[in-house]
Order: C-alpha cells, then sequence, then structure tokens
C-alpha cells in the first residue's frame, strides 16, 4: 500500500488532484485509516495509469469514469486502442518537429502549413462541404466545431474514434442489444456536442458512409479492429429504425 503523498512522486500527479479524484469517484483509495490517510494498492495504481492516458488523449474525466466504470471494460482492449491513438499522435508530432527543425536549420519561416494538415481530413472535409453544404448539419458544423481550436479538434477526434471502437467491442451481443443501443446513443450526442446537430436521419447517412467510404472503413478498423466499421454500422441501421 502506498499513501497519496507516495503515489503523487511515483507518478507526477499531485496530491491535490489525487483528491479531486477521489472525490469524483474516479479513483478511490483502497482503504482510509482511522487516522483519515489514504492508501493506494497495485489495481488502484492501474486504474490511474489507464485515467492518465485517457488525460493525455484530451477525454474529460468524467467521461473517463463512465468508460472505466462500464461492466465490460476490458483493459487489454482498451489498452490497444489507447496505443493506437497515440502512435497516430506521435507520428503527427514528429512531422512538426521535423517541419520546426527544418526552418531552424534553413533560418527562415516558410510559406509551408502542409505539416499541420491531416490531408486525409482535408480531403474529407472538402467533399463533404460539397456534398453538404446546404444541410443544416454543415450549417451547425460552420457554426461549432469549425470554430474550436486545433488541439480541441484533435481531442474530439480521438473521442469520436473511441466511441467507435467501444461499439465495435460489443458485437458479439448483437447490434440490438440494448447496450449496443445506448452506446450508439451516446455515439449521436458525442457527435452533436463536438461537431453539429446529429439527428437520426444524419446519424443514418454517416452509419452509411462509414462502409461505403474506404477511408473511413479503414481508419474505423484501425482504431477497434477489424470489422467495426461494419459493426457500427450495422447498430446505428437498428437505432435508427
Amino acid at each position: 500500500m502506498l499513501t497519496v503523498h507516495q503515489v503523487s512522486e511515483l507518478t507526477g500527479v499531485s496530491v491535490r488532484t489525487l483528491h479531486h479524484y477521489d472525490q469524483l469517484g474516479l479513483l478511490k483509495p483502497a482503504q482510509v485509516t482511522e487516522a483519515g490517510y489514504r492508501l493506494y494498492d497495485e489495481a488502484a495504481l492501474r486504474r490511474l495509469q489507464s485515467i492518465l492516458i485517457y488525460r493525455e488523449l484530451g477525454f474529460p474525466l468524467k467521461e473517463i469514469k463512465v468508460i472505466l466504470d462500464d461492466p465490460g471494460y476490458d483493459p487489454k482492449e482498451a489498452l490497444g486502442r489507447q496505443i493506437a491513438l497515440l502512435e497516430s499522435q506521435r507520428k503527427r508530432l514528429e512531422g512538426i518537429i521535423a517541419f520546426a527543425r527544418d526552418m531552424e536549420k534553413q533560418g527562415e519561416i516558410r510559406m509551408d502549413f502542409q505539416v499541420f494538415d491531416k490531408s486525409e481530413q482535408e480531403k474529407l472535409q472538402a467533399e463533404a462541404r460539397e456534398k453538404w453544404s446546404g444541410t443544416a448539419a454543415w450549417q451547425g458544423w460552420e457554426q461549432q466545431g469549425a470554430k474550436r481550436s486545433h488541439q480541441q479538434q484533435v481531442q474530439d477526434g480521438n473521442r469520436l474514434m473511441m466511441k467507435l471502437a467501444a461499439i465495435g467491442s460489443l458485437r458479439e451481443k448483437g447490434a440490438d442489444a440494448p447496450e449496443v443501443h445506448a452506446a450508439v446513443s451516446e455515439l449521436q450526442q458525442l457527435i452533436t456536442d463536438c461537431f453539429y446537430p446529429c439527428d437520426k436521419e444524419t446519424l443514418r447517412g454517416l452509419g452509411q458512409m462509414y462502409v461505403t467510404d474506404e477511408r473511413f472503413m479503414r481508419n474505423i478498423d484501425k482504431a477497434g479492429g477489424e470489422g467495426t466499421a461494419q459493426f457500427v454500422s450495422e447498430a446505428i441501421g437498428v437505432y435508427c429504425g
């Protein structure tokens, strides 16, 4: 057992933050002594590791708690998805670092911002603009999602991919299972909160696009494993009736 101060020294997480996690029910100590000292065991430290990775990916504390408290939560599967998202961030950061070093070496500022863009995402956005610029969903994106900071957009994208992967992890239960229905409802709310108003008609269209567009299918399957995009599409179809 480790005291809260020992956990803080070991992990670099402040005592105040650990107390906050306890108050939220996100990370409860394994034991509290009669004197009021919090003690943490190995299971608590493993949970803290998961929390820190999700925080690095930009997940809100409230959503992390929901994920970790889910009875179907599989630490091994979740870690695999976390690693995939972290590797994606690392690849992008490496590109930005290389770009900055090149500027430093050349001693000049180059008007080249390609490194900051996700080329595939840009292509998809251009296609979306052409197809849906007159729709309520696109207008919602222009008013809401497009105004969010670049960092927030990256975090929102990570949250979306994790949610899609989470739905895919339920495929053995079947697309009409109550748990799957609830997860798709959460996906719909996430899209509304982070991107644009997502009614069932919009959601149904997204579900179809996840399997008809090879790029979406590839990225979703990369996040959740082969077959994730197909199952998510089926689950959305059932949810939307």
